[in-house]
């Protein structure tokens, strides 16, 4: 049996996140999908686009996470906790996200690959010098020497920033770590590690 044919029979032939039965399509879900159903979903194409960053998040649309986020799937349940995870200004959200319950396991899953394609919900793309998207929790390079004001050093071309935090209205800031002081950084002088 094929993948698809192994999701729809698992989904009854409908999105597993908005129960619609059009335009239906596999989505694997990261990191380090195997290519099984375990590690998909069947969604829907406007779900689809939503998941993978590749359009805005649709609140309204989304309000049927209200139903997804209590599937006993894990691949439905990482997408519904990743998809609430980026509406932050939606009390519906908070609330549904702070009821929801997954094993250490499954959060730990949901939590690894957060913030798909987009720097934020509002639809801020954070991109580095090569326009690879940047999303928080990233390592970049720096690639060129920065004059850090206010805090009096430089810092240097090649010096790897963890862990970076993304700047929520501005998609041209970052924030990272550098000797120990939590700097703003111009994406445009950072490259994706």
């Amino acid at each position: 049996m094929s993948l698809e044919q192994s999701l729809r029979d698992r989904a009854g032939n409908a999105c597993e996140v908005c129960g619609a039965t059009e335009a239906l399509k596999q989505l694997d879900v990261g990191p380090g999908s195997d290519g099984t159903a375990d590690m998909a979903v069947l969604v829907c194409t406007t779900c689809a686009e939503q998941i993978s960053g590749m359009a805005n998040l649709d609140p309204n649309h989304l309000r049927c996470l209200n139903e997804a986020a209590w599937s006993q799937v894990p691949p439905v349940q990482v997408t519904a906790y990743r998809l609430l995870s980026r509406m932050p200004e939606e009390s519906w959200a908070r609330d549904l996200l702070d009821m929801l319950y997954l094993d250490d396991e499954t959060l730990a899953w949901a939590k690894a690959g957060q913030e798909g394609g987009t720097g934020d919900d509002t639809g801020v793309v954070h991109k580095d010098t090569h326009g690879a998207v940047l999303s928080a929790g990233d390592t970049v390079t720096l690639i060129k020497d920065l004059k850090v004001k206010g805090a009096g050093f430089t810092a240097k071309r090649g010096t790897a920033v963890r862990n970076i935090s993304l700047v929520a209205d501005n998609a041209e800031q970052i924030e990272g770590r550098v000797n120990d002081q939590r700097i703003v950084i111009l994406t445009e002088f950072v490259k994706k590690a």
